[in-house]
Order: structure tokens, then sequence, then C-alpha cells
């Protein structure tokens, strides 16, 4: 059976080979950070100005089914493509990365890991709290009470505070941090 992670590595390598930086958000970044929950997709932002084209599908190769069509996502206000693996119960969201003055200092931000031999860049982990607070979705209130609780002592307060309260998401981060102990 294919795993999500066997998934992801799959296109990060399919990225690399065509050149397209990118960032690895949603679930597995706040795992990376926090403690790890279950997820069926994977969200990359990548650096370019249209869909993924033909390069990047056959740097995938099979059994990969993308959508070439561009859909507009409300939350992100940016466009994403999608792409399954054909027999999985996951999906591969790829969203461009916007104009949004916090998604392009998120993406100037990111970090290089190493994760199962092979090069990952992930969003700061104040970024994942901070993209996190923006869709304040159930599980992502959890992802962000998990980042603050593993990465205590090392987040830099004063730039998630400057973010949230420019995308007035101050008084959620506030109540989430009173819920973390010893923060």
């Amino acid at each position: 059976m294919i795993s999500i992670e066997s998934v992801t590595l799959r296109v990060v390598e399919a990225l690399d080979v065509c050149g397209i930086p990118f960032l690895l958000v949603g679930a597995f970044s706040s795992n990376h950070y926090g403690i790890p929950r279950s997820t069926k997709d994977a969200d990359f932002v990548l650096q370019l100005k249209s869909a993924v084209g033909d390069d990047f599908v056959r740097a995938l190769g099979e059994p990969f089914d993308l959508d070439p069509q561009l859909s507009f996502e409300t939350t992100t206000g940016t466009y994403r493509q999608i792409l399954k693996y054909r027999g999985a119960p996951f999906t591969v969201e790829l969203f461009l990365l916007s104009n949004d003055p916090h998604d392009q200092e998120r993406f100037k931000r990111r970090r290089e890991i190493q994760l199962l031999g092979r090069r990952f860049w992930f969003p700061s982990p104040e970024d994942v709290i901070i993209t996190k607070l923006r869709w304040a979705r159930s599980k992502d209130k959890d992802d962000v009470r998990n980042v603050m609780s593993v990465q205590r002592g090392k987040l830099d307060w004063p730039y998630i505070e400057k973010w949230c309260n420019g995308h007035g998401t101050i008084a959620l981060l506030q109540e989430i941090r009173r819920s973390v102990p010893d923060i």
C-alpha cells in the first residue's frame, strides 16, 4: 500500500528535477514542529507564475493524475492544482505562491530540512502558526497549540504578533497561547 509520505517524496523529487522552488506546508509542516497527526493530503506552495506542466508530469511518472486546470482557493487567495495518486485515498494540492505579503515572507524564510534522505523546504515554526491561525479550523487550532507546546522558548513572538495583528488573528493567538502551559 502506498503511503502519503512516499507520494510526497515522489512529488519533491519531481519538483527538484524540474527546478521548481517549493515549500511543504499544511499538516506536514505542523507535524514537523509539533505533535504529529494523520493527514489525507500534502500541501505545497510553488514559486511559479502558472500551473505545473508536462515536464513535471513526466518527472512524476505513473500512476499520478494531475488536474491541468488551476482553481481559485478562497482562504489563501491563490490558485491551486490537484494531484492524485491513482488508487490512494489522499491528494496533493499544489498552491501557487501568492502576492500576499505574509505568503511572500514565509517563502523567503523557508528552511531546508533533511528528511527521508532528501532535501525538503518547510516554513519556519512561526510561519506555521501564523498561517494556521488564518485558516482557523479546529485541526488548525490544535496544530497551533501543538507547535507552541513543542517549540516553547524557541519562537519569535514579536514576529508572530506582528503578522497576527495585521491579519486580525491576534485575539485567537492570545487565546490559544493562554491554553498552552509554560509559554
